[in-house]
This record gives structure tokens, sequence and C-alpha cells, in this order.
């Protein structure tokens, strides 16, 4: 896993369960504690994501911050787009929302 995927996934894991220890993520990401903790400071920088030490401390997302929405990658993408010459109606018409809402309107091709 890439550094940028390790990132995404822990703030995506964060977001879910408010509250972790480095010692965990570094376990579950099989990366060292310093690893998380470099991945935390640059996640902070564009995310309210901050520490505390002792009892109960570890990483936090700040209350109330949660992802709007998980971002598809082109190859989850370009299987929507071809998931739609088998649909009619209103399933073809939802799933076109749904593609137009991932790429923002941009090369939405009309099958």
């Amino acid at each position: 896993m890439a550094a940028a995927e390790r990132r995404q996934a822990i703030l995506e894991a964060l977001c879910v369960r408010r509250h972790e220890t480095r010692e965990n993520l570094a376990r579950e990401f099989g990366v060292t504690k310093r690893t998380i903790e470099s991945d935390v400071v640059i996640l902070s920088l564009a995310y309210p994501i901050y520490t505390t030490q002792g009892t109960g401390g570890g990483i936090h997302v700040m209350d109330g911050f949660y992802l709007s929405k998980r971002q598809l990658n082109d190859k989850e993408i370009a299987f929507l787009e071809k998931l739609l010459p088998a649909l009619s109606g209103e399933d073809r018409r939802t799933m076109l929302g749904i593609i137009q809402t991932i790429k923002g309107g941009k090369g939405i091709v009309q099958h």
C-alpha cells in the first residue's frame, strides 16, 4: 500500500472509530509507530486530527467531522460506466446521476 493510500485509509478509519492508538494503527497497516506518527502529522495539515497523551490518549478526529463521500478511482468509475448499457429507465437515470456526482458532471458518456 502506497503512503497516500495508507493515509486515506487511516483517515477513513478515524472517521468511523473517532479515536485510535498509534500502536493499533501501526499493527493494522503493517508499518511502524513512527510511520503512523508521520502520517498523522501530514493528515493533520488538511484535516481536523489531533493527538492526546495519557490514559484515553491517542489519535482523534474532531467531533462533527466526517468524510462527506468516498472517492472512487478511475477503474471503479469505468466499471460503473460499463454497467450502463445493461440498465434502463429509472435504474439508468440513477446510475448516470451517481456517475455525474462522482465526476462533477464532466465527461459523462450517455450510452
